[in-house]
């Protein structure tokens, strides 16, 4: 694409006076608007925010990587109202990642257990899919042989977007596990004794 006259691309960067011109960021635009749905959905359904506990279970780490951009400036994930605890019991969501290494069967289960219901797992990545090592006497191959898996998101390794997706979308799974339970103070739980 040519530069103009003043050395800018047409439709890229400002308009006169600073301003944003109409075509410039429509990218953005989408973003922001799925962030304020995400973070509405949170809301509605906790009245809080979401905690995430991550476990490795063999993986190569470039999926962590991914998962440690979400906490960047760029993506905020705090504004939407996740948080990432290293305490199982403070955990929502078990976000996982690698093809769950057998000698890693009971830290996985101890973890899954430890964390209050409605809980919900995610698996994160290749691996954790089952999509790159077979099943053999070292490895089960996917999360899902070990932890009941409600949402997979997959890539190697996923990009953050996919990343913030697959969480919007356990957002939804655990409203679904749980449509009378609210977490929000001074609400009854429709046909409770609130």
């Amino acid at each position: 694409m040519n530069a103009g006259p003043d050395g800018a691309r047409p439709g890229i960067g400002t308009g006169s006076a600073g301003q944003h011109t109409a075509d410039q960021d429509t990218a953005g635009q989408d973003t922001a608007e799925v962030a304020r749905q995400l973070r509405d959905k949170i809301a509605a359904q906790f009245g809080r925010s979401l905690h995430i506990r991550t476990l490795d279970t063999g993986s190569c780490a470039v999926c962590e990587q991914e998962i440690r951009l979400l906490s960047a400036p760029h993506y905020d994930l705090h504004r939407l109202g996740f948080f990432f605890t290293p305490a199982p019991r403070h955990a929502d969501l078990l976000l996982v990642t690698g093809p769950m290494v057998r000698v890693f069967d009971g830290a996985a289960r101890k973890t899954y257990e430890a964390m209050p219901g409605p809980k919900v797992v995610v698996a994160t990545g290749a691996c954790a899919l089952g999509g790159v090592y077979p099943a053999d006497p070292f490895v089960h191959g996917n999360v899902g042989e070990i932890l009941p898996v409600d949402v997979w998101i997959p890539g190697c390794p996923p990009s953050p977007l996919a990343l913030l997706q697959g969480l919007g979308v356990a957002v939804g799974r655990l409203a679904e596990k749980a449509p009378g339970l609210t977490f929000i103070v001074g609400q009854d739980i429709p046909g409770g004794a609130g």
